[in-house]
């Protein structure tokens, strides 16, 4: 008897299908696209996330390194988007949220992120996806 293991979630607005070889994105431009790993599917549906964003977003590691940032944040300027001192601050903040649950953080009086802390890949842990609110 054949047994059959399927894996079938939802992600940032995406859909990941367990198929034979790996991992298939419902939304990925290559339907025939398969990701060894549902890490690497993951790590995909957050970057497209960020990128079909209008406002600045992107993915703040442990680190604070910003692994990505959409071209509205590449046009701001990296250091603008997120500044340097207050990175440690918001990945922190993002840390405290419990699972799809979204948080802001105020930049300063005129700015703010909205943020998720999210796992991609549970070798490197939590990442924090975040986007400057769209204030009108």
């Amino acid at each position: 008897m054949e047994s059959s293991n399927q894996v079938v979630c939802g992600f940032l607005g995406g859909t990941i299908l367990s198929v034979p070889g790996g991992y298939r994105v419902l939304q990925h431009p290559r339907p025939e696209r398969v990701f060894d790993r549902i890490a690497d599917a993951r790590w995909f549906l957050a970057v497209s996330f960020c990128d079909h964003c209008a406002t600045p977003a992107g993915i703040l590691n442990h680190e604070g390194r910003v692994s990505f940032q959409n071209e509205a944040a590449l046009h701001l300027g990296e250091t603008i988007f997120v500044p340097l001192e207050q990175r440690a601050a918001v990945f922190n903040a993002c840390r405290l949220l419990s699972s799809g649950e979204m948080g802001t953080y105020a930049l300063d009086r005129d700015r703010q992120l909205d943020l998720w802390g999210i796992e991609v890949d549970p070798r490197y842990g939590r990442v924090a996806i975040l986007r400057w609110q769209n204030n009108g």
